[in-house]
């Protein structure tokens, strides 16, 4: 079947899922703790005309778990249906578990939902922000993710080398005590200097009134966010440190739907949403995200996290798309995820000055390498 036939009946034939594991080549620090390893999970979906398409779920842990459910309950939905009625299928996929949206559900959704947009863009010829309607961007503003949190020393070494890399932006890593914390941020803003933007991400390690201190650090020193300061439920708790820090707030990873993200961006007290299209249901509901934010005057970031080739490159295309984009993460890690698995070469490699070019090929615009993914496949 050629492609660029949008009218061709193409049907999916099979639903397979990659568990893939690895060791980070250095250690990710964050309030969290230490990650010394990381999971995700490939989904490749096949159509009985030879195309296939290639997705990414973000399944850090227990991959395994994720790979039964998208064969066991995703699957028997999806073989026999129309690879491009993708809708139909994301709300099909939405009913194989009940209860509140979130979770495993979601992401394993998000995999199997990258993949038909592969499929979709190679069956029409065009590349996913095509696709999508475009705003004309040729490549994308991102930032370098990110300077982790350890002693004076380790933190001045990894801004430096992100300064090094031509990164203009740059997301910085804060945890407890607060007070180490609001030196940290001080002392990095003056080794940077006024020409380097500067954000952090706390992964939720404050509480109000810590959050509010670190605040006050972050305006005096012009950081241009202030990520996830408080757990994603803390709603209530997000509307008053708006009204405390004058830093704008930035958050979204934590989100599974646009409905949990409904409320802190029509109030406005979100400046930046940021969801992971890898978490977020994909490129199907990540688009309404983005969008939505849009309506409301809110800028949109994309996470990737310490995710693959796949959602990054999902990501780029989003960003390319979305008329709000702000930025979007960058990470820097040499994590095979990134390296090994396609011949394309990570975001971190390809961009200059802090602009990353959007690929070009049909669908996302990458091939995978499967026997590269063998190698990284949880037994």
């Amino acid at each position: 079947m050629s492609v660029g036939t949008l009218n061709a009946d193409i049907r999916i034939s099979d639903v397979i899922a990659h568990p893939l594991t690895q060791e980070l080549p250095q250690p990710t620090v964050t309030s969290w703790g230490k990650y010394t390893e990381v999971s995700i999970v490939l989904v490749e979906v096949r159509t009985d005309a030879g195309i296939t398409g290639v997705g990414e779920a973000l399944a850090r842990f227990s991959p395994k778990a994720y790979c039964e459910l998208i064969e066991g309950s995703l699957k028997p939905r999806l073989v026999g249906g129309n690879a491009t009625d993708i809708m139909t299928h994301w709300h099909s996929m939405r009913r194989s578990l009940s209860g509140r949206s979130g979770g495993i559900l979601f992401e394993a959704i998000a995999g199997v939902d990258i993949a038909l947009w592969d499929i979709l863009g190679k069956v029409a010829g065009l590349p996913i922000y095509r696709l999508l309607g475009g705003v004309g961007r040729q490549e994308v503003p991102v930032y370098a993710a990110s300077v982790n949190w350890g002693n004076d020393e380790f933190m001045d070494e990894e801004l430096d080398r992100y300064i090094e890399k031509g990164f203009p932006r740059i997301k910085v890593k804060v945890a407890n005590p607060v007070k180490e914390a609001c030196k940290r941020v001080e002392r990095l803003r003056k080794r940077a200097g006024d020409g380097i933007e500067l954000c952090v991400d706390a992964n939720w390690a404050y509480t109000l009134e810590e959050a509010v201190e670190l605040g006050r650090a972050l305006t005096d020193n012009n950081y241009f966010w202030f990520e996830e300061p408080l757990r994603p439920e803390d709603e209530s708790g997000y509307e008053e440190l708006h009204r405390r820090c004058a830093t704008p707030l930035a958050a979204g990873e934590s989100n599974y739907t646009l409905d949990q993200a409904m409320r802190l961006v029509a109030n406005r007290t979100l400046s930046f949403l940021q969801p992971d299209v890898a978490r977020s249901g994909g490129i199907t509901e990540t688009r309404r995200m983005a969008e939505f934010a849009a309506a409301h005057d809110v800028q949109y970031a994309p996470h990737i996290g310490m995710s693959g080739i796949v959602c990054e490159t999902a990501s780029v295309h989003l960003a390319a798309a979305m008329p709000n984009l702000r930025a979007m993460e960058c990470e820097t890690d040499s994590s095979p995820f990134k390296t090994a698995i396609t011949g394309a070469a990570p975001g971190a490699d390809r961009q200059k000055n802090g602009m990353l070019p959007v690929p070009t090929g049909p669908g996302l615009g990458i091939e995978v390498d499967w026997d590269a993914v063998k190698k990284l496949t949880v037994k």
